[in-house]
C-alpha cells in the first residue's frame, strides 16, 4: 500500500482536497447568514464559557509570492492606523452584544503581518480588546510575528499587552528558494527575533516551515529543518506548499516547472518529519510537531486535540469570534465570515453594523460529519461509542460508514465494530480519507494537493 506505484494507481497523488480546518469548508458558506443571526448567536453565548478571539490584520509590507492568504501591501502606516480604528469600532459593536461576564480564553492576532503595527498601535488595539472582555485566568495570547517586521519597541509593547505565545513563519532558509518565492528572511534575522521573544519571557514559540517549494531538494529541506531545530521551537507546523494560482494570482510569479512532483513532495515531507521525530518532537495530526509537555502534545495524549482555522489547537473554548476583514467566527450554531474586502468591511463597521458577508448554520448532519472528519484529522480514528453518545448513531449506521470507507481505501484502514482507524503508513493520505465523509460537492480547482 505504501509504494508510490500503488498510490499512483489509486489516483491519490493527483487528488485535491480541503485542509479541513472547518466543516463545511469556507467555499460552501452562503450569503444567507445575516448580521441579525450573528447578533442572536452572540447574545446566546454562555458567560461561564470563555471565548476565543481572532483579530485579522490583512496588511503586509511586501506580498510574498507563495502566500495564498487574503492580504494587501502597504508602504506606509497610514492605512494600517485607519484599519486599527475600524477594528476598535467593531470591537465596540461586539461588546454591546456580548453577555455580561464573558472572558477571553484565547486571543490570536493573525494576518497579513500583525507586527506591522507600531508600538503605539499595538498598545491601542490591545487596550480596546481588554475593554470588550478580560482575559480568563489561564489565557493564551498568540501573535504571528514576521522576523523582518519586528523591533524592540514592538516586542516590548506585545509583552506589555500580555502576549505569551508567538508564531514565526520560516518557510525555508535556503537563499535561492527564498528568492524564488519572494520571501527573503535570513537565519540570523529569524534567530534575533526568537532571542528577543525569549528574552521577554514568551513561554512558547511556534514556527511554520514549508515542503514542496520550487527548487526544494532533500538536502535543502534537511538543512532548513536542522537550522529551525537549533532555534528550539516548542511547536512546528510542516505545511505542504499549496500552489493555487487560480486563487492567489501572485503565485503566477513562481515557476511551476521548478515545483517538486507529488512523489518528491512526499519524500520531502518524510525527511522533515523524520528529523523532527529524531529530535524528540511528538507527531501531532498530519503536519504538526510539538515538544513533550507542550499544550498540543498534552491535548493529543489526553484526547482533547482539536482543529480550527489556525490548524491543530488545544483551545478548549467552544466559540471563536472573528474580528477584521475576511475573518471567520465559529459559534455553536454555525460559521460567520466578515466582508473580505477591506473597504466594504470598513464601510459596514462605520455604519454601525456587524460586517457579516456570509456564513453557514449547522445541520445535524454537518455536526456528525464534521466530528468524523475532525477525529480522523486529529486522532486518525473514529470511535463508534462517541458517535452514538453525541450524535445518536446506531451500530448499524456506524458499520455502514466503516464498510463504505474501507471499500474506497483498501488496505489503509483497520475496521472493528468499535472504531475506524487509519493505519500509520496511510496517514499522509488522511485528508483524502476525510474527504470521503464530506457531503458537499467541490471542484478540484478550489483546493490544494492532498500530498
Amino acid at each position: 500500500m505504501n509504494t508510490h506505484a500503488q498510490l499512483r494507481k489509486l489516483g491519490l497523488f493527483d487528488a485535491r482536497v480541503p485542509r479541513y480546518t472547518s466543516y463545511p469548508t469556507a467555499p460552501h458558506f452562503s450569503d444567507l447568514t445575516q448580521p441579525e443571526d450573528v447578533e442572536g448567536w452572540l447574545a446566546a453565548l454562555d458567560p461561564s464559557q470563555p471565548i476565543s478571539l481572532y483579530v485579522h490584520v490583512p496588511f503586509c509590507r511586501r506580498l510574498c509570492w507563495f502566500c495564498a492568504c487574503r492580504t494587501q501591501g502597504t508602504s506606509t502606516l497610514g492605512p494600517v492606523a485607519t484599519y486599527v480604528e475600524t477594528l476598535k469600532a467593531e470591537l465596540a459593536l461586539l461588546k454591546a452584544r456580548l453577555p455580561e461576564g464573558i472572558e477571553i480564553g484565547h486571543l490570536h492576532w493573525g494576518g497579513g503581518t500583525p507586527t506591522l503595527l507600531d508600538a503605539g498601535l499595538i498598545a491601542d488595539l490591545s487596550a480596546a480588546i481588554r475593554e470588550v472582555a478580560p482575559f480568563a485566568p489561564e489565557y493564551e495570547f498568540s501573535v504571528e510575528v514576521d522576523p523582518n517586521e519586528i523591533d524592540d519597541p514592538r516586542l516590548d509593547a506585545l509583552a506589555a499587552a500580555g502576549m505569551n505565545r508567538a508564531s514565526i513563519g520560516v518557510q525555508d532558509f535556503d537563499p535561492a528558494i527564498q528568492e524564488t518565492i519572494g520571501r527573503i528572511q535570513s537565519y540570523e534575522t529569524t534567530k534575533q527575533a526568537v532571542e528577543g521573544l525569549r528574552a521577554r519571557g514568551i513561554r512558547s514559540l511556534n514556527a511554520d516551515i514549508l515542503y514542496g517549494l520550487p527548487g526544494q531538494t532533500p538536502e535543502k529541506i534537511a538543512q532548513s529543518v536542522q537550522k529551525l531545530l537549533s532555534l528550539t521551537p516548542d511547536r512546528v507546523a510542516l505545511f505542504g506548499y499549496a500552489h493555487v494560482p487560480w486563487m492567489a494570482r501572485r503565485q503566477n510569479m513562481i515557476p511551476t516547472d521548478a515545483l517538486p512532483t507529488p512523489e518528491e513532495r512526499l519524500e520531502l515531507f518524510n525527511i522533515a518529519r523524520d528529523l523532527f521525530v529524531w529530535d524528540d518532537y511528538a507527531e501531532i495530526g498530519i503536519d504538526h510537531f510539538a515538544r513533550k509537555g507542550d499544550g498540543l502534545e498534552v491535548a493529543l495524549r489526553t484526547g482533547k486535540l482539536r482543529r480550527n482555522f489556525q490548524g491543530y489547537t488545544d483551545d478548549k473554548c467552544p466559540t471563536m469570534v472573528g474580528v477584521g476583514a475576511s475573518s471567520i467566527a465559529k459559534y455553536p450554531q454555525g460559521y460567520a465570515q466578515n466582508q473580505p474586502s477591506t473597504s466594504k468591511y470598513q464601510a459596514e463597521v462605520r455604519a454601525g453594523r456587524l460586517p457579516i458577508a456570509k456564513g453557514h448554520s449547522f445541520t445535524p448532519e454537518d455536526r456528525l460529519r464534521g466530528r468524523i472528519i475532525e477525529a480522523l484529522m486529529c486522532d486518525f480514528r473514529v470511535d463508534a461509542a462517541e458517535l452514538e453518545r453525541d450524535h445518536g448513531i446506531t451500530q448499524a449506521q456506524f458499520d455502514a460508514f466503516a464498510a463504505d470507507v474501507a471499500a474506497a481505501f483498501p488496505q489503509m484502514l483497520d475496521i472493528t465494530p468499535e472504531a475506524i482507524v487509519i493505519r500509520e503508513e496511510a496517514r499522509p493520505l488522511t485528508r483524502m480519507i476525510a474527504r470521503h465523509f464530506d457531503a458537499y460537492e467541490m471542484t478540484q480547482a478550489k483546493h490544494s494537493a492532498a500530498i
